[in-house]
């Protein structure tokens, strides 16, 4: 499953995503006496069979946290598609093309970023140095949201994002309506970003 448990695919981590998911098992068994692969056995056990249920079981019941519980959970009920497999989630979240298009766009922004890691999300692709410092997913009408480690007043067009599921550095979030709004204005706020991190 990677370099790390639980289907983080270790290159799609940054040096301190690795060692916080490596610090969560850890603290999993010394706290609670059990291992992972005994707290996969009791997750098992759930009778709850969404991932919100689960989670409250996990923690009405046994008193976790939601780290430890998210951990947990992917490896009892490992998603159809791993963080290990970038280009399954890429491909089933970027199909439409108008999305894409813009998606590319900043891609192509941000690719000469020195030590650049690319992190591909269910919901999300993202861009990391040594935290998230630029995501982005699609959305309807062949848009695209952006979210940046910067504050919202960086710029008029950018505004507080409101449950993206993203990182909570990214305090700014601009809707791309295509490519072209991917200019030398936003690069530079990607640039910034990028030295935030």
């Amino acid at each position: 499953m990677g370099a790390t448990s639980g289907g983080h695919g270790g290159e799609n981590l940054t040096e301190r995503q690795k060692k916080w998911f490596a610090s969560v098992q850890a603290s999993l068994e010394r706290d609670t006496g059990k291992t992972l692969a005994e707290w996969v056995a009791i997750a098992r056990t759930c009778p709850e069979t969404t991932p919100r249920k689960r989670v409250e079981w996990l923690r009405e019941h046994h008193g976790l946290g939601v780290n430890r519980i998210a951990h947990i959970l992917s490896e009892a009920f490992p998603p159809e598609i791993g963080w290990d497999d970038a280009d399954a989630l890429r491909a089933a979240l970027w199909k439409d093309p108008a999305s894409t298009a813009i998606f590319e766009a900043v891609e192509a922004a941000v690719a000469g970023f020195p030590g650049l890691v690319t992190g591909q999300r269910k919901g999300f692709s993202a861009w990391s140095r040594n935290f998230q410092f630029a995501s982005v997913r699609p959305i309807k009408g062949g848009k695209a949201r952006l979210g940046l480690c910067v504050t919202p007043d960086a710029d008029p067009r950018l505004t507080p994002p409101k449950n993206e599921g993203w990182s909570e550095r990214l305090k700014a979030a601009i809707t791309l309506d295509s490519p072209a709004d991917v200019d030398a204005t936003l690069k530079a706020l990607l640039k910034t970003a990028f030295n935030n991190s």
